[in-house]
């Protein structure tokens, strides 16, 4: 499937929330870099990009370098009950480079719907860097949605240690990333608000429900549908969806809005494939 195609930029994706505890820690604060994103800023602090606008009164994923944001709630109550005590203690795993989450779920042998559903995941898209949660017990008490208090202790430490290795190794996108292949490509943007468009990529990604993800549209031989990708300009996506226009050395980028959409128009960006 092909959506109607217009033009875009815009950043953000989903993050995932290692979830639940009697009581979080207290705020701390990120001072927004140039290539930040709430994604990236969601996986560095181990918290969801939904938490961060929450926190932040913010009315859209939109950032600006050295602006302040809240990164903890200072008391974030759970509504775990008393069984809790009684649950496995959960791990936390930092996502590497080439990672999938059917590598990372043999490596601590657990099934990959169990690493979805821990991790309030949608889809089987993970990134650099992000925070998860891949072991959790098999009670009836642990398949709610609030985790064991050491996962929730665990979660800020982990991503506290993180934080100064993601800052310097993990790329903006004014900096070049490190990918098995960089190229350059001629680039325009789609959008799923239009009408008649179904919202579902060829991947089967619902964007109208995830307006937040970044997906691109390209050409099969050129790029495998599915490849993590990074574009100048644009930042870390996913190659999701195709188009019949979309062949050869031209790719399409997905943002969820018309009026960012038309700012994009036609140019020559950079593109490196990550795996």
């Amino acid at each position: 499937m092909y959506l109607k195609k217009v033009f875009t930029a815009l950043l953000v994706a989903s993050a995932v929330l290692i979830g639940g505890a009697a009581e979080s820690s207290a705020a701390s604060e990120h001072s927004v870099k140039k290539g930040d994103s709430l994604y990236k800023i969601s996986g560095i602090h181990g918290v969801s990009v939904s938490n961060l606008m929450n926190w932040n009164n913010l009315k859209s994923t939109v950032i600006y370098p050295n602006q302040k944001l809240v990164v903890g709630s200072k008391t974030v109550k759970s509504s775990a009950s008393k069984t809790t005590k009684s649950s496995a203690s959960a791990t936390v795993y930092k996502v590497k480079r080439g990672d999938s989450l059917s590598k990372i779920a043999k490596m601590y042998k657990v099934s990959v719907s169990n690493l979805k559903s821990w991790n309030n995941l949608t889809s089987t898209i993970i990134y650099p860097n992000q925070a998860l949660s891949v072991k959790g017990s098999a009670s009836a008490a642990q398949k709610s949605t609030v985790a064991p208090k050491a996962a929730a202790k665990s979660a800020p430490k982990a991503a506290a240690k993180a934080k100064p290795k993601a800052t310097q190794k993990t790329p903006s996108r004014s900096n070049e990333p490190e990918g098995k292949k960089s190229f350059t490509v001629s680039a325009t943007a789609y959008t799923a608000s239009c009408t008649g468009c179904s919202g579902i990529t060829k991947t089967g990604i619902n964007l109208k429900k995830n307006p937040g993800m970044k997906v691109i549209a390209v050409d099969p031989s050129v790029i495998k549908l599915g490849t993590k990708v990074h574009v100048e300009g644009y930042g870390y996506a996913v190659a999701g969806d195709i188009g019949g226009a979309i062949k050869g050395n031209k790719i399409d980028v997905f943002i969820p809005t018309k009026n960012a959409a038309y700012k994009w128009g036609r140019k020559n960006v950079k593109i490196t494939i990550l795996d």
